[in-house]
């Protein structure tokens, strides 16, 4: 069995907690919200039984790793330049990089911006959407109209905060079932007010609940979440905007590298946006594959690891093949 160790490392001015195991080329997995390195806990051993050295990271903002107080340290640039430190950092001149939730767009813009390090990528959950010309929340807004809709509602500091803290293992493990495949669709992420508060729409299924996620995990998201607060995966949310600006000369960019999207049939994240998935082929021209699993959420590698687990490595063996 491969041992799962721990330290840090300085990337891009912050200290950067990583967990590590196996040797071989790197392959860098990055979490998403509300998450940590713990969500890649099923594929560290695998990878490393596969002859790789593979690294999950908590980013900036979550877990052991610096979190800055300033919102605006938390853009796309800030994440992908994290990730580039990171492989320097480990002595290596590139990675594979897997990505899922959040991690996703960290791993599609660091293959787009700097496609010289980075071999492959993979993303679970969130497909590559080229940046548009709409600015994010703008569109969001139109979209949503008079109901409610997360990625608003997290925009005002302090107030997503303040309901996510007060009962964190309450937050947690309803967030977590609720965007799971667990629940029937129409119990969970119900059409609410723009006053709503994010609670409102995920459903508690009790301390009794035990799929895919044991009571020791969700001891250890809740631990982490409560040490650390919510407020470091949040401003991710509260960048969407400035990324969007930063970004203006990469306006419709492609991401070159080669490439493997895999998600849930019952991921809320596809269902939002299911014409960035039927586009990828065209944005992502160097796809690899395509695979969404039946019956499974939003946290793919988690509910359904073995299958996942295959599929990473599957794409990582074809890109060793192909030199």
């Amino acid at each position: 069995m491969h041992e799962i160790t721990h330290r840090s490392v300085e990337t891009n001015g912050i200290r950067m907690h990583i967990a590590e195991c196996g040797s071989g080329p790197l392959v860098v997995l990055c979490h998403g919200f509300p998450e940590s390195w713990f969500s890649w806990r099923w594929q560290l051993p695998a990878l490393a039984a596969a002859g790789y050295h593979a690294v999950a990271p908590d980013q900036r903002g979550y877990g052991q790793t610096d979190a800055p107080q300033a919102i605006d340290q938390y853009s796309q640039l800030h994440l992908s330049g994290d990730i580039v430190g990171l492989i320097r950092a480990l002595g290596e001149e590139n990675a594979v990089l897997i990505g899922h939730d959040w991690g996703s767009p960290v791993v599609w813009n660091t293959a787009l911006l700097r496609p010289d390090i980075v071999r492959g990528v993979m993303s679970l959950s969130v497909p590559y959407s080229p940046r548009g010309s709409t600015k994010p929340t703008d569109g969001m807004r139109a979209m949503a109209g008079e109901n409610f809709f997360y990625i608003l509602y997290f925009q005002e500091p302090g107030v997503a905060e303040a309901e996510l803290e007060a009962d964190v293992r309450h937050s947690l493990r309803s967030f977590y079932y609720s965007a799971s495949g667990d629940p029937a669709p129409r119990d969970v992420f119900r059409r609410l007010p723009k006053t709503a508060k994010f609670l409102e729409g995920v459903n508690d299924p009790g301390p009794d609940w035990n799929t895919w996620l044991s009571p020791a995990d969700l001891d250890y998201y809740v631990a982490e979440f409560t040490r650390t607060g919510f407020r470091g995966g949040l401003n991710w949310y509260r960048n969407v905007d400035r990324t969007w600006e930063y970004m203006a000369a990469l306006h419709g960019a492609k991401v070159t590298v080669p490439a493997f999207f895999m998600a849930g049939s019952r991921d809320g994240v596809i269902a939002m946006n299911p014409q960035a998935v039927a586009d990828l082929k065209k944005s992502v021209p160097n796809l690899r594959g395509q695979i969404i699993l039946d019956g499974v959420g939003h946290w793919t590698q988690q509910e359904r690891p073995d299958e996942v687990n295959a599929a990473i490595i599957g794409f990582i063996k074809g890109l060793d093949y192909a030199g």
